[in-house]
């Protein structure tokens, strides 16, 4: 079960990295110029935040799916699972959807948006494979409740983050 588990959210790593990369890589400076001088550098912002939130939600569910039929679910808990998946992706878009837009400021270079959110993933993923675990032996939301408010807390620190600091970035 805890095989499954880390291999479950290796897997989403990697393919939400790959993912959130193409957010920011195939906007140019000229078009950066552009939708400058169309909206607000939060509204560019929160909106690539809400489209990567909503394909790495879709990718953690495919991956769900694919795990489930081709190794079984050893889950117990399948709805508080659930809910830390909505939580460990939202926060893993969060991330990669700035750490994007910095990368994107330094020629695209996708190495470095790998490199760079790498640690500042480690919080959100370690808590989330923690409550994972506890989805696993059975534990209920009582016993999930201090994860589950720690990632929640992160998501709303990284929307925070991003909103106040992308327009300091984008006139750059």
């Amino acid at each position: 079960m805890t095989t499954w588990i880390a291999l479950y959210w290796i897997v989403l790593i990697f393919a939400a990295t790959n993912a959130s990369i193409q957010s920011f890589k195939a906007e140019s400076n000229r078009q950066f110029l552009y939708y400058y001088s169309l909206c607000s550098p939060q509204a560019i912002i929160l909106s690539k935040l809400f489209f990567n939130a909503i394909l790495i939600l879709l990718i953690a569910l495919i991956n769900w799916l694919f795990f489930t039929v081709l190794l079984s679910n050893p889950l117990e808990n399948n709805l508080l699972f659930s809910v830390v998946l909505l939580l460990g992706s939202l926060g893993i878009s969060g991330i990669l959807t700035l750490i994007s837009a910095i990368a994107a400021k330094t020629n695209n270079n996708s190495t470095l948006t790998a490199i760079l959110a790498f640690p500042i993933l480690l919080p959100m993923i370690l808590t989330a494979v923690k409550a994972s675990v506890l989805c696993g032996l059975g534990f209920g939301w009582e016993d999930c409740k201090d994860y589950i408010m720690l990632m929640g807390l992160i998501n709303v620190v990284i929307i925070a983050l991003s909103y106040i600091l992308f327009p300091y970035l984008w006139r750059s």
